[in-house]
């Protein structure tokens, strides 16, 4: 199945849900990093919340930065994901590997531990908006459920999966389902949405068991006046990396820096932490940049 986003409401417009598949941007991540099972978990279940949290946007371009920075092993995990449905992302210690938890569960709260959440929306103009809560249970998916009641006052239900095995990803994504405002003071309908969620086993089950979004979303909210939107949001790893830029970094680097690496290494080699594309600029290119560097001095001058 095709890695998608789909929405839908209920109860009225009360209820707002969110669905995404991102089983094969996962693998594709787990390949580019060589992410240890927990590792693949941690990360993948970052994206899809991070998917999640930009579907609400509205503006073109918008796009939401989410950075989970603990005290286990993991070292940290970065997300960047975008409304039109790209995302990337990294962990500091891609090889980190820890037995299963009690539950016989990757450990990824056990990999992530204790420490914060951080969130940046970016809508595109003025200054991006910044929140920052503790960590619940560093499982990802309870603290940015935590993060979206107690920073955006949206009651909201989340389930975030990644079952990776032997041969990869297998299966990916999440579902977000939230009480709107103008529903937000039936505590019914509330504890009535916490307590089907919570009844779930997870959310990759489903999809191992050949549940589509429309099929899950029904399960849960059939009965509740249920309108599935049409359109399907098509999703994709993918990293605005490119080696023009690098060089622009290594430009900065001044003309002292760069006659050393020429020196040196005969060159310079880059890797893009979001996606893990290696660079290589020759001794050719960095005397280019110096060329550069030297010009645009004496015109300034």
């Amino acid at each position: 199945m095709a890695d998608q986003l789909i929405r839908a409401t209920a109860a009225d417009g009360g209820i707002r849900a969110v669905g995404v598949i991102t089983t094969r941007l996962t693998e594709e991540a787990r390949q580019r990093h060589k992410l240890s099972y927990v590792a693949t978990a941690a990360l993948g279940r970052t994206m899809a919340g991070g998917l999640l949290m930009a579907s609400s946007m509205k503006r073109p371009g918008s796009r939401v930065n989410v950075r989970v920075k603990g005290d286990g092993p993991l070292g940290g995990i970065l997300v960047d994901a975008g409304l039109d449905g790209t995302v990337r992302g990294y962990v500091a210690n891609p090889s980190v590997e820890l037995p299963p938890n009690a539950k016989g569960k990757l450990d990824v709260g056990g990999a992530v531990g204790k420490g914060y959440l951080y969130v940046v929306r970016d809508i595109g103009y003025g200054y991006p908006y910044s929140s920052t809560v503790e960590l619940v249970s560093g499982e990802i998916g309870d603290d940015v459920a935590h993060y979206l009641v107690s920073s955006e006052q949206t009651p909201s239900a989340l389930l975030l999966g990644v079952f990776v095995g032997a041969n990869g990803v297998t299966a990916a994504g999440g579902l977000l389902l939230q009480v709107l405002p103008k529903a937000a003071r039936d505590e019914a309908l509330v504890e009535t949405l916490t307590g089907r969620v919570s009844s779930l086993s997870g959310f990759t089950p489903l999809l191992r068991d050949g549940k589509t979004l429309p099929e899950i979303f029904n399960d849960l909210l059939g009965d509740m006046g249920l309108s599935i939107f049409p359109e399907r949001q098509m999703l994709r790893f993918n990293c605005g990396c490119s080696f023009d830029r690098v060089l622009g970094a290594l430009k900065i680097l001044g003309e002292e820096e760069l006659q050393d690496m020429i020196v040196k290494d005969n060159g310079a080699e880059a890797i893009c932490e979001f996606c893990g594309e290696v660079y290589q600029a020759s001794s050719n290119h960095l005397a280019q940049l110096i060329v550069d560097l030297q010009r645009e001095s004496s015109v300034s001058s």
